[in-house]
């Protein structure tokens, strides 16, 4: 594990500062217990809408750094809902795609591209067991 300067590994603060005192409680189609099953057991899981070209860019860019995630597809019909109990979790401000890191939220494309740029990404990915090498 990657040590920060404090001793502490970057995901370790992450995790810490997810700030939603440990609540993961999602659903999405009336299936909470699914949602959160998918959320704990995948390392990196991407929430968009079906077709979003950004929900691909984040997809790709995990891809290509050798990330398999999993991509939950969100119908036109059911946005609203999942968006709403995706908000009501994580503190409000959650838009699409929405990535997972190791159980906790990690944010949009804006966030996934930033930390890659600042190459903070991929400790990150290797510590939530994303990556191997």
């Amino acid at each position: 594990m990657a040590a920060t300067a404090g001793g502490r590994s970057r995901l370790q603060n992450f995790l810490e500062g997810a700030g939603n005192g440990g609540e993961h409680r999602l659903v999405a189609n009336g299936c909470e217990n699914n949602v959160t099953k998918l959320v704990v057991e995948n390392a990196v899981i991407v929430f968009g809408r079906r077709g979003c070209c950004m929900c691909h860019v984040v997809n790709r860019l995990l891809l290509g750094l050798g990330v398999n995630p999993a991509v939950c597809e969100v119908d036109e019909e059911k946005e609203e809902a999942v968006l709403h109990e995706l908000s009501v979790t994580n503190g409000g401000g959650v838009q699409f795609p929405a990535v997972f890191v190791g159980g906790k939220l990690f944010g949009g494309l804006d966030r996934v591209m930033s930390t890659h740029i600042t190459g903070e990404l991929v400790p990150i990915l290797k510590e939530a067991g994303a990556l191997w090498l």
